[in-house]
């Protein structure tokens, strides 16, 4: 069975960005935290006892909305009732979302204290006219307080996310870039800004430098995080030695995981090589109402499967086997071969030391890669 993981969902936020295409909400002054953790472990042991889950959770991720905005108190009541339903790994990687707007140093010392090892701190960019745009309640000092708190607080393995692509052509993203690295976290998010459907941007979009300027611009950032010890193992993700994400490393790989809160997805599969994907009600108000919290859920089909495997390993720069591919998926490996052959005539994709990955230009143009590999089980 593949590793396990469990994604926790905490749907409110300070108020809701231009851009975000999340499923989160402007918090209200009668939000109970008290009931939405209620709800939270009696969504897990539901799930638990749904899919018959006995394997231990190797990694846990906060996310939302704003987790921080959610008191030590409420996260500790949250982290124990999960490890008593569930059996945790010895070496878990717990990771909290939180923005500079809700960093203080006692705050934090106390996450740190429950047990939580890992933060990722949604900084965006260090420019303080873009963070207006970008409709962010922090100012830049207060991103470069929160990575300096982080420190302080314990946390020696925490993320900054930067965008590129922002709303100003003569912005250098260049310069976000060295301010992040200057602040010595151990990961670092480099995405691009899009326009989401169903946001603010895409009703009322800004206007964005042209693709020739924002792909010069992402070479010269990509080129200086990779000078200073940066690797990209993932399309917009870079690390350290050793300090890659578990938790997305776990979804790219295919592998299983638990959602539980607002609008959370899972992955679980059970031995036959079957998938569910679950989902939950999306809506605060409605999954506080749901008996079971279950929004519903729905199989993979085998015809589905090499799609999915192949869209998420492919994001990975290690890319996967094909024995890792017959294993999680229970195909035969020759089921990718003429995709595969196709891609690599083109050479969208490189074979090498048994492992077939993305080439830059297969990384560039992964949509075209990924047609390839629609209904083909």
């Amino acid at each position: 069975m593949p590793p396990l993981s469990l994604y926790i969902h905490i749907p409110w936020c300070i108020k809701k960005c231009p851009y975000c295409d999340f499923n989160s909400h402007a918090i209200k002054t009668d939000t109970s935290e008290a009931r939405y953790i209620d709800a939270l472990l009696l969504d897990l042991a539901t799930d638990l006892q749904r899919y018959s889950i006995t394997r231990p959770i190797h990694s846990i991720f906060i996310g939302g909305g704003t987790p921080s905005l959610f008191s030590p108190e409420s996260l500790n009541r949250l982290l124990r009732g999960v490890e008593q339903l569930v059996t945790l790994s010895e070496n878990i990687e717990i990771t909290l979302e939180a923005n500079p707007s809700t960093f203080e140093s006692q705050k934090f010392a106390d996450y740190r204290a429950l047990g939580i090892n890992r933060l990722s701190i949604g900084v965006q960019t260090f420019n303080d006219a873009l963070l207006k745009k970008l409709g962010r309640v922090h100012s830049a000092n207060e991103a470069i307080i929160a990575a300096e708190i982080a420190h302080q607080a314990g946390f020696e393995n925490f993320n900054l996310d930067l965008m590129f692509g922002l709303p100003d052509d003569n912005f250098d993203s260049l310069d976000d870039v060295n301010t992040a690295i200057s602040l010595q976290p151990t990961h670092i998010s480099f995405y691009q800004l899009t326009l989401e459907p169903n946001t603010y941007f895409h009703k009322f979009p800004p206007q964005l430098p042209n693709d020739e300027h924002i792909f010069t611009m992402q070479q010269r950032c990509q080129q200086r995080l990779a000078a200073r010890g940066y690797s990209q193992y993932e399309v917009s993700a870079y690390s350290q030695a050793g300090r890659q994400c578990q938790h997305n490393l776990n979804y790219w790989r295919f592998g299983d995981y638990l959602g539980i809160g607002a609008g959370a997805h899972g992955k679980i599969s059970d031995l036959s090589q079957s998938v569910t994907r679950s989902f939950k009600a999306k809506s605060p108000e409605q999954y506080l109402q749901s008996p079971d919290h279950n929004g519903g859920s729905n199989r993979v089909e085998g015809t589905e499967l090499p799609l999915e495997f192949v869209m998420n390993n492919l994001r990975l720069k290690q890319g996967f086997t094909l024995e890792n591919y017959q294993a999680t998926t229970g195909l035969a490996m020759t089921t990718l071969e003429p995709a595969l052959s196709d891609c690599l005539q083109q050479g969208l994709i490189i074979y090498q030391d048994n492992h077939y990955h993305c080439s830059t230009k297969g990384w560039n143009f992964l949509d075209s890669v990924l047609e390839k590999f629609i209904q083909i089980g």
